[in-house]
């Protein structure tokens, strides 16, 4: 692309990865909740689940769910039912006086579950076949190489504003650590952010 559509393409990425939606609330509840570590650690995870999407994209996966209902509603509950699943998993943890802090857990725990969430997202998949074709051109050459390219850019993009979210929102957990009621409430926060996201996942059929 010029300049002019590359100003006009990091404009668009910017303003759509700074506007809140389920990845950003995912993270920055898993920092409040779990600490910087597991903010970062979940951003990170999701960004490799972005670089799937952009792969089906780029390679015309994403088409099937676009155009087969019975295989974008089995990835939808899926990823609706992991969701649950790890809220009430939370949930139980929070409520058990043996409770383990999940920062405690292995990073890689941490990094698989931030990747699954995004995977099991057909939403984000759906979205970059609908974003990029956009600043494609046939005439630059073969296409599937400009969508990894423009879906790199945005996913870095996204990483980025992702990371800064999980730093900037861990500073609450520093702030109620050790305060009885308050670090309850925050144990029990994410479990229900997280069965509500699952929730909505699986009863939002519009695509």
């Amino acid at each position: 692309m010029d300049s002019h559509d590359w100003i006009v393409f990091l404009a668009a990425t910017l303003a759509l990865n700074l506007t809140p939606g389920p990845d950003m609330l995912y993270i920055s509840t898993r920092s409040v909740a779990q600490g910087r570590r597991a903010g970062i650690l979940s951003a990170l995870g999701v960004a490799a689940g972005g670089i799937v999407h952009m792969s089906l994209v780029a390679f015309g996966l994403a088409r099937v769910l676009a155009s087969v209902p019975v295989a974008y509603d089995a990835v939808r509950y899926l990823g609706a039912a992991y969701l649950i699943f790890l809220g009430i998993r939370l949930l139980t943890s929070a409520r058990a006086k043996d409770e383990r802090p999940v920062a405690a857990d292995r990073g890689s725990r941490i990094f698989v579950q931030g990747f699954i969430t995004s995977v099991l997202n057909p939403k984000v998949a759906l979205f970059f076949l609908a974003f990029l074709p956009q600043f494609a051109d046939p005439a630059r050459g073969a296409l599937w190489w400009q969508f990894l390219l423009l879906g790199a850019v945005f996913n870095l993009s996204g990483t980025l504003v992702n990371l800064t979210v999980a730093v900037a929102t861990s500073a609450t957990r520093r702030l109620t650590h050790g305060r009885g009621e308050a670090a309850s409430w925050l144990r029990r926060l994410p479990a229900v952010i997280f069965i509500g996201l699952g929730a909505r996942l699986a009863l939002a059929g519009g695509r």
